[in-house]
């Protein structure tokens, strides 16, 4: 016992190391962040695969550290006269970016990653917390029963 008293003892509680709405845009920014990597392969031609890593147990009972493509669905889709929309999702649901308007329309597939560049500064510095909120509590309330 000798050892703790050379110690300082607290009663102590863990704060959160954020807030909810700190959480949300970091959440949204590392997912546009993903979908820049998507729209910067599309642009160039070539295929973008994410990989994660599972942990699986095979029939001898021996677990491994597995890695997997996982599927990443583009944000952005080809419309009449070459033109492309971008909307921007929080979970499975599009933000709505101005009253009745969740996407943005773009002249060619060039305009793709400034534009997600430019959605994601505007995440971080915090214009988007509103949409993002109300997008999080229309997902929220998917889970309830």
């Amino acid at each position: 016992m000798t050892s703790l008293t050379t110690l300082r003892l607290v009663s102590a509680k863990r704060k959160p190391l954020s807030n909810p709405t700190l959480q949300r845009r970091h959440k949204l920014a590392r997912k546009l962040a993903e979908q820049i990597e998507v729209a910067r392969a599309y642009t160039e031609g070539r295929s973008h695969t994410v990989t994660r890593t599972k942990l699986i147990t095979t029939a001898d009972g021996i677990r491994q550290t597995v890695e997997s493509a996982r599927r990443v669905k583009e944000w952005f889709w080809s419309v009449e006269g070459g033109k492309v929309n971008l909307s921007v999702r929080y979970g499975s649901k599009p933000l709505e970016l101005a009253k009745g308007k969740n996407a943005i329309e773009l002249n060619q597939a060039s305009e793709i990653v400034p534009t997600l560049e430019l959605i994601k500064n505007a995440v971080v510095a915090g214009e988007l917390d509103e949409a993002i909120a109300a997008a999080s509590n229309k997902l929220r309330e998917g889970f309830k029963k």
